[in-house]
């Protein structure tokens, strides 16, 4: 399954250059994900200043260890896999990570919060959101991530994962639910008489 949007094909020839230690072939490489990685960071941290220490901490242990990719797995899984360390490891130093121990799983075949939702108004929602949840929600929704990938990330057990996406979805409604509608903007207001 093609991840979010990792999924970036790198020629063999321009990993071969990197990995011979080419800085050009490694900047290249850079510059094709150095938006992937931050946009990986920043949804785990909601902090912007922090995802841009992920992205270059993510690259630097892409460059010190480029020699260690064997090639049997894709790159960009391989690179998404050293971003989401890096984030998790931030969001366990940083202690944002609280868990708790109820485990209530909650299933409903209503849609998904955002599926309707303006994207300012589901980025603001989010950001409402502890990081745990934000980012277990993120990684299962969006980079399509299993619950058995999540609770393996987090040293979490497979029930905890879906109680984070059941707990996190239902927040994200609530969140949603009582944001106001806007009005279209090209509404004209009723002149007083």
């Amino acid at each position: 399954m093609d991840r979010s949007n990792f999924a970036i094909d790198v020629p063999d020839s321009l990993l071969a250059r990197a990995q011979s230690g080419e800085l050009r072939a490694f900047e290249q490489i850079y510059r094709l994900f150095e938006r992937p990685v931050y946009t990986l960071a920043l949804r785990l941290l909601n902090d912007a200043d922090a995802a841009r220490e992920i992205l270059h901490d993510a690259m630097l242990k892409l460059f010190q260890r480029l020699d260690q990719f064997r090639g049997d797995a894709p790159f960009w899984g391989w690179l998404r896999q050293i971003a989401l360390n890096e984030a998790l490891m931030r969001l366990r130093k940083d202690r944002r990570i609280e868990f708790d121990a109820k485990v209530d799983e909650v299933e409903t075949d209503a849609a998904p919060p955002w599926v309707h939702a303006d994207g300012l108004v589901l980025e603001q929602a989010l950001g409402r959101l502890p990081a745990l949840t934000r980012s277990v929600l993120w990684l299962y929704h969006v980079e399509g991530y299993s619950h058995p990938e999540i609770a393996d990330a987090l040293g979490k057990s497979v029930s905890f994962s879906k109680s984070q996406v059941a707990r996190g979805t239902a927040k994200l409604r609530g969140f949603l639910d009582a944001t106001p509608e806007s009005k279209p903007c090209l509404i004209a207001n009723p002149q007083p008489s």
